[in-house]
């Protein structure tokens, strides 16, 4: 399955951002703990627009990680409710824009508002043409026993089971033992 350019980038990038928590990072800890680690998320993901770097935005963000980890499992009449109101809350109004050596893709919101807000309308927009394109179950979370993790499975049959390659080694070591010892 694939979605439009935009909305597949900022999927991708609500994952990156979700699995900074804790119970899904690499390192067990949050890895969006300080405005400088957000602000180098942002700049690994070329996202423009203002970027205070300071920790009520940080916090604002955090919020906005909560919602979308809530959102990103939920059964499909219920993401709809969840991504109107990130719309309706932000005053939502699309257009099409080409900046930063991107090509035409939807916006929302001003380059000016704030982070998180931006953040939430780009992600519900992308959660749209997933909900209309009837694909929510290509959102789903990792598989590992122990991990947290949100994944997008863009894979042509769907199968995609783990946030990484470093889960599914995990569980496939686990399976293989289980296997050989039992």
């Amino acid at each position: 399955m694939r979605f439009a350019p935009d909305a597949e980038e900022a999927l991708r990038f609500a994952v990156e951002l979700c699995n900074t928590v804790p119970s899904a990072s690499r390192s067990g800890e949050d890895e969006l703990g300080t405005p400088e680690l957000l602000v180098a998320l942002l700049h690994a993901n070329q996202y423009s627009g203002r970027i205070d770097g300071d920790e009520e935005e940080l916090r604002q963000v955090h919020e906005t990680r909560d919602l979308l980890r809530r959102a990103w499992t939920l059964p499909r009449d219920e993401a709809v409710g969840e991504v109107n109101a990130m719309l309706a809350d932000a005053h939502a109004s699309p257009y099409l824009m080409r900046h930063d050596g991107f090509d035409w893709h939807l916006h929302a919101t001003s380059l000016d508002a704030p982070l998180a807000e931006r953040i939430r309308v780009e992600i519900a927009l992308a959660l749209v043409d997933v909900i209309r394109s009837n694909e929510t179950d290509r959102l789903r979370s990792c598989a590992a026993d122990d991990c947290d993790g949100l994944l997008l499975d863009l894979s042509r049959n769907g199968s995609k089971r783990f946030c990484s390659v470093r889960c599914g080694n995990r569980m496939n070591m686990i399976a293989f033992r289980a296997r050989h010892d039992g």
